[in-house]
């Protein structure tokens, strides 16, 4: 399994997401700078400039079409994915952490962080699709702010004005987007903050990866965990392979502890774990530093993580990941 070194940012990632297809790689990181890849060969397709700020985290519609991402410039900013051009521009009192699309690609959902004096603010923009994008409402459609600790990661679930969200207190909620009331929550999901959260294809479960060492595996509709996976260094992403019964992680410790340790001890590797029996099934090293984020292509052919050292590495998978049977014998059907 060869990586592509994508050599395409001169700081550290921040997130990294394959659009619909997965023919388009989408990484953004603290150098204030969007890009965009082929993922099949790791050529660079071009760039998304505009912010002055770390981008913290972007988006991408099914269709390819929109891409949205949140910065340190406290802005939220809509781009056209196929001429990098910016749209609309948001501005908020803070920066913004969290950005994601909803499954119909009518609404954004973003976090707000709390800075300043200024509450951590849950903001749902309806998109105009209709002319070129340009046209856009300036007012988010809801907009509350979650009491308690506040919220870090969010995605909207399989109903159209629930959103999960994971806290800095390690807990996971449900939110109805409407009202702003909690629905359900999980106070107990993490014992520590949750930094990544990637949901299920048809988004029914979802995984959580957290400072306290561990990546969860929750059911979308009551919360529950269904499976825990532990590592020995904070977590930082967690993704989910569809096709294969296998998880994928990745962290390190804090950038700034690393030149305490060596390579093999800060754990910069990206691990494998087998779903149903939480067995850790394989490392891939490669990064000199946290990884940041994981994404898996949305066929399961191929992986990609970014890290602190400011590269993404793609990995296709060779022919035996898909010869492997994962439950033995067993052959599971569809």
């Amino acid at each position: 399994m060869r990586p592509i070194l994508l050599q395409g940012h001169e700081r550290s990632l921040t997130q990294i997401r394959f659009n619909n297809e997965g023919d388009l790689l989408f990484s953004c990181s603290k150098d204030h700078v969007i890009n965009v890849w082929f993922s099949h060969n790791g050529e660079r397709l071009g760039t998304y400039d505009g912010h002055n700020g770390t981008v913290w985290t972007i988006d991408v519609d099914s269709q390819s079409k929109y891409l949205v991402s949140g910065a340190a410039d406290n802005t939220l900013r809509l781009w056209n994915v196929s001429n990098g051009k910016c749209l609309y521009v948001w501005e908020f009192p803070t920066a913004v952490k969290r950005v994601s699309f909803s499954d119909d690609d009518e609404k954004v959902v973003c976090i707000t962080e709390q800075r300043m004096g200024h509450q951590g603010a849950v903001r749902v923009f309806k998109i105009n699709r209709d002319g070129d994008g340009t046209d856009q409402p300036h007012e988010p459609e809801h907009m509350f702010n979650p009491v308690g600790s506040k919220a870090t990661v969010c995605a909207f679930t399989y109903k159209p004005n629930l959103i999960v969200t994971g806290h800095e207190s390690g807990k996971v909620a449900l939110f109805d987007v409407v009202s702003g009331t909690e629905v359900l929550n999980n106070e107990r999901a993490h014992m520590d903050q949750v930094t990544d959260l990637q949901l299920s294809l048809d988004r029914t479960y979802f995984i959580t990866s957290s400072k306290d060492k561990t990546a969860r595996l929750h059911d979308t509709k009551t919360l529950r965990v269904l499976k825990t996976y532990s590592a020995e260094t904070p977590l930082n992403s967690a993704a989910l392979t569809p096709n294969k019964p296998y998880i994928l992680i990745g962290g390190g410790q804090e950038a700034m502890q690393v030149t305490t340790t060596s390579l093999r001890q800060g754990k910069f590797e990206t691990r494998f774990w087998h779903k149903i029996f939480e067995e850790e099934i394989g490392r891939v090293k490669g990064h000199f530093g946290p990884i940041n984020t994981i994404a898996v292509h949305p066929a399961g052919t191929c992986y990609a993580s970014g890290g602190e050292d400011g590269f993404v590495r793609v990995h296709h998978f060779d022919e035996s990941y898909f010869k492997a049977k994962p439950y033995g014998d067993l052959e599971i059907e569809d």
